[in-house]
């Protein structure tokens, strides 16, 4: 199987529907492309969630971190992978053992098997090598042209 990301409308279904952003790899550092994105996520509405088992229990951008999906303990609509390739099967593993809605892994990330491990287990809603932050300025500039 050869994974393909869902059509641009419902790449844009999925952020218009979400409010609470799981961001699995938040670092606490201002340059780093994770913690620029979640910002923008901020910036945009929604409530991010920061997943770092090495900062749990810090705040970044003023929401307290936790160890694992597992521990959110309240509805995660998009969980956004800021972490390399190869992880990817272990963190759809534990996005399994939880109730979010979409896997989305971030720009530059893709792997066969965790989207079929997703896929196997009935889960569609997945989107891969996709930046939220570019994707929510293509809707934002959609929506200007629309008017």
């Amino acid at each position: 199987m050869i994974f393909e990301n869902p059509s641009q409308d419902m790449i844009f279904t999925y952020l218009k529907q979400a409010k609470t952003v799981a961001v699995v790899g938040l670092s606490n550092k201002p340059e780093r492309t994770s913690y620029m994105v979640a910002q923008v996520l901020q910036d945009h509405g929604y409530r991010i969630i920061p997943v770092n088992p090495v900062l749990a229990g810090q705040e970044i951008l003023g929401e307290k971190a936790v160890g694992s999906l597992t521990e959110i303990d309240e509805p995660i609509d998009i969980v956004d992978v800021f972490r390399r390739s190869e992880f990817l099967p272990e963190v759809a593993a534990e996005f399994l053992k939880t109730d979010a809605k979409v896997f989305w892994a971030q720009l530059g990330l893709k792997n066969e098997e965790a989207a079929q491990m997703l896929q196997d287990a009935g889960r569609k809603d997945i989107v891969m090598d996709r930046c939220m932050k570019i994707e929510l300025n293509k809707m934002d500039e959609q929506a200007l042209k629309n008017g």
